[in-house]
């Protein structure tokens, strides 16, 4: 029986582009899209600060040196967050699995300032009894310390809980954590997965 369903949020609960991040930053400073992918992802800074490496106040610091730019925050925390889109179909599934009792719990890799902006401009997460967070775990999936984040937090048994996810690395570490997992690919798919699984969704 299925108590808990486990989401992730990019490209689940959420579509986004790092492309759109990369053009945005970069206009910023003066550097093309290609030239700040370089700097922000390729380098790995960006997998910093999900892993919460970095506080939102370390990553200004880090753009202003690493660019010769001073930008103020609000503009930076601007270009680098709005690059989310919602997942609009998914929003009645959730509010379906609450009215059926099922505990929501969020596992995703993002940092702090993606996290607020999807929280201030979407009515997504305040569906979710739990967030499990990359940069708060100190962890990116499919490392086995974030999952342990999770397990900690759904309340209930691993086989209790489904979990649905866009990447089947993820997918597959989260099986490994004893959890019932599907790849997520859309929204009448992921209600085969519930059906499959005794949840009553239409």
């Amino acid at each position: 029986m299925i108590r808990t369903c486990l989401f992730d949020m990019g490209n689940v609960l959420v579509f986004f582009s790092h492309d759109r991040m990369c053009q945005q930053l970069g206009q910023l400073c003066g550097l093309t899209s290609t030239e700040m992918r370089r700097l922000l992802i390729d380098s790995g800074v960006q997998w910093d600060y999900e892993r919460g490496r970095l506080t939102p106040a370390q990553f200004h610091d880090w753009f202003q040196k690493a660019t010769g730019r001073d930008v103020a925050i609000a503009e930076l925390n601007r270009a680098g967050a709005d690059i989310f889109w919602p997942n609009e179909p998914i929003v009645s599934v959730l509010d379906e699995l609450k009215q059926l009792g099922i505990r929501l719990v969020l596992l995703s890799n993002t940092c702090q300032t993606h996290f607020d902006w999807i929280w201030e401009h979407f009515d997504v997460l305040q569906r979710f009894d739990s967030h499990v967070t990359s940069c708060g775990a100190g962890a990116v999936k499919p490392e086995p310390a974030i999952y342990q984040a999770a397990l900690n937090e759904i309340g209930c048994e691993p086989n209790e809980c489904f979990y649905t996810d866009d990447i089947s690395q993820y997918v597959e570490a989260g099986r490994s954590h004893g959890l019932s997992a599907e790849v997520f690919t859309d929204v009448p798919n992921l209600r085969k997965h519930l059906r499959d699984r005794a949840l009553v969704i239409p």
